[in-house]
């Protein structure tokens, strides 16, 4: 029970209430589906659109628009703050365009599908043949990788090799270590203190890494700059059927990069943990994890190989995906893209909680906690390299401009009859 002025009450709604309507029925108009790698943050919007578009009319919406004077200010700040994310992401559009076009542009463009045969069969690309040039045999090795292999008898242990020790790596470094895992890391920037702490082998540099001879190297950079970090890679130091796994939000793009640049002798093994040190903090037990078994050799022990990596996140409970890549990506321009849209643009309003907090209305605080945590470089990533993504934020537009057209339609409407009622009024009274 909450005593307060209807002014106070007013203030608030205009948030807690009217935004959480308004987000509710933009995204109703998209028709929203389930998909089978919901993200925790996408199971809140389809709640929020059930909840927003199950019982509530469009004239409780309108009159909560018409009779609250904060919400024609809330509705244009929402506009603002989504026109200013799509400045945002078009702006670092046309400097990539720009780059490209005028210089550096090598080092940042999109890997190029595959060209396929008749048969479907992937073409060797000129850098793959490349790599088929290189030795089969790793190069000779210091005595640092003949002690590291005593530690490597126990058949369940994997030594995994993390590129890209950033919070992400080191998040699934934690439960790594813990299963028992022996795990190696490099990263651009020095991470020795956080390694050690839990209880990672930390490398300054690639070449003393893959000297290690890791049986897996997982691939943990950002989206942005997998393709760079990779080509710098000294592969003709790793055995010739080193297993490669990325954990990219994005499914095409990686396993177009990984096919085109590594041996082909090499195993691939595309995946994506659906879930984050924020959503995942108290556990991965029911979570997503996505996989596509993109080039895995026949042998008993590559097999075998693949599946101890894959149980890492079986063991903790994931919800274990296999689809193919092209199919993720799909998906995930629903079920990731508009969650990261939504929380970013709700973010830019900075709301706040209220005495008079709705379900709702917590749903969007969460959503937004959940997604303050990630760089703006990972939604970039997400909308430059899903090509399902810049359909996604049409609709998501043309839906918010067409709940706005409604609710001004609505209200010229009473407007018009207000001004024809009283002519035709004073137009009786003269007669």
């Amino acid at each position: 029970m909450m005593e307060m002025s209807c002014a106070e009450h007013h203030n608030y709604a205009a948030a807690s209430q009217f935004i959480t309507l308004t987000v509710g029925r933009v995204l109703g108009a998209l028709k929203l589906e389930s998909t089978p790698i919901n993200t925790k943050g996408y199971e809140a919007l389809l709640g929020l659109v059930e909840n927003t578009s199950s019982g509530d009319s469009f004239d409780l919406y309108y009159e909560l628009f018409m009779h609250n004077e904060n919400a024609l200010e809330i509705l244009e700040r929402l506009g603002l703050a989504f026109d200013a994310l799509k400045n945002q992401l078009f702006g670092y559009l046309h400097q990539s365009v720009g780059n490209q076009l005028f210089g550096n542009g090598n080092a940042d463009k999109v890997a190029a599908p595959l060209q396929e045969d008749q048969n479907g069969t992937a073409l060797v690309s000129s850098s793959t043949s490349k790599a088929m040039r290189w030795q089969n045999a790793a190069q000779p090795q210091d005595h640092k990788a003949q002690i590291s292999d005593r530690f490597v008898d126990n058949n369940s242990r994997l030594k995994i090799a993390i590129v890209g020790f950033g919070n992400f790596g080191q998040f699934l470094a934690k439960t790594m270590v813990r299963q028992g895992h022996l795990v190696l890391a490099y990263s651009r920037s020095d991470c020795t203190d956080v390694a050690q702490k839990l209880g990672v082998s930390y490398f300054s540099n690639a070449e003393d890494l893959f000297e290690m001879l890791p049986e897996v190297v997982l691939i943990c950079t950002s989206i942005l700059s997998t393709e760079k970090v990779l080509r710098s890679l000294p592969l003709q130091r790793l055995k010739k059927n080193t297993l490669f796994v990325d954990v990219l939000s994005v499914k095409e793009f990686p396993r177009n990069l990984l096919l085109q640049n590594l041996p082909l002798d090499c195993d691939i093994l595309c995946t994506h943990p659906m879930f984050g040190p924020e959503s995942g903090k108290n556990g991965w037990n029911g979570l997503p994890f996505v996989y596509d078994k993109v080039r895995v050799g026949g042998d008993e022990s590559r097999v075998s190989r693949c599946n101890k990596f894959l149980d890492i996140f079986a063991r903790e409970g994931c919800k274990m995906v296999e689809m193919s890549c092209a199919e993720h990506d799909t998906h995930a321009a629903a079920s990731q893209f508009i969650t990261h849209t939504v929380g970013r643009v709700l973010g830019k309003l900075g709301l706040k909680s209220t005495p008079v907090d709705t379900n709702g209305y917590k749903t969007l605080l969460s959503l937004v906690e959940i997604t303050a945590g990630d760089s703006f470089d990972l939604y970039y990533g997400l909308f430059l390299y899903n090509m399902n993504a810049m359909e996604q934020l049409k609709m998501l537009d043309m839906a918010f401009e067409s709940l706005k057209k409604q609710l001004f339609r609505r209200l010229h409407g009473v407007i018009h009859n207000q001004i024809f009622e009283e002519t035709t009024d004073k137009s009786h009274v003269m007669q």
